[in-house]
């Protein structure tokens, strides 16, 4: 599998999804999502041109980490145990997997320096997937302004593995919809102007409703 290649395809996709929603291609951050790869091919991404990597398992990040360093920006997007924070924090320029204070109480505690934090959201409503309901995102956000180093860069959410095009759409607008909401708000800790939205199967749409952040794995690396 030539990762170089599949990079090719994936950017003209977006490409053509930009055109098609009136966007500028550089709104969209590819992250490749290295969680299932080995270190090598992790290297074969980054060489084809990928700046920002995500994982979702502290014990491969740490181990991708130790080799990779800062040749590319780090994502964690997974879930983060509160007590496993201290050990990425200052590692990872971004977390889209903020989902309970304790957390945010954690990474403000541990953080040297203030930390880009996405919001993660349960639109779908499934009971596998963590995240806020939607309807509490506004207040979560609000109590967060006491933790300097929370800095609420975006909304994240997870979609449902469907071909249903209309409510993978319906998701994503509402996601999109709920950080217009954030950002009426003028909040001076919350600028939340990215959403992390789309995965190998969906990422087409998401561009299409507003995505800033797909995160990319199976199709970009290979499982």
């Amino acid at each position: 599998m030539d990762v170089a290649a599949n990079l090719k395809k994936i950017d003209n996709n977006i490409r053509q999804a930009c055109t098609r929603s009136n966007r500028n291609r550089d709104e969209i951050t590819i992250i490749g999502v290295t969680k299932y790869v080995t270190i090598e091919r992790t290297e074969e991404a980054i060489n084809a041109g990928i700046k920002n990597l995500g994982e979702n398992r502290l014990e491969g990040f740490l181990e991708k980490y130790e080799y990779i360093q800062d040749q590319a920006k780090w994502h964690f997007i997974g879930t983060l145990q509160s007590r496993k924070v201290k050990e990425i924090i200052d590692k990872v320029d971004a977390v889209h997997s903020l989902d309970r204070m304790s957390l945010a109480k954690e990474i403000n505690k541990r953080a040297v320096k203030p930390v880009d934090c996405f919001v993660q959201v349960n639109v779908s409503g499934e009971e596998s997937k963590h995240g806020l309901a939607p309807e509490d995102v506004l207040s979560f956000i609000e109590e967060l302004k006491v933790y300097e180093n929370v800095r609420i860069a975006g909304l994240m959410t997870m979609a449902p593995h469907i071909d249903d095009e209309a409510r993978l759409r319906k998701i994503f607008r509402h996601l999109a919809s709920l950080r217009d909401d954030v950002v009426a708000k003028d909040l001076p800790h919350a600028p939340c102007a990215y959403l992390s939205m789309g995965m190998s199967n969906d990422y087409q749409l998401a561009v299409e409703e507003g995505a800033t952040h797909i995160r990319i794995g199976s199709s970009l690396v290979g499982q």
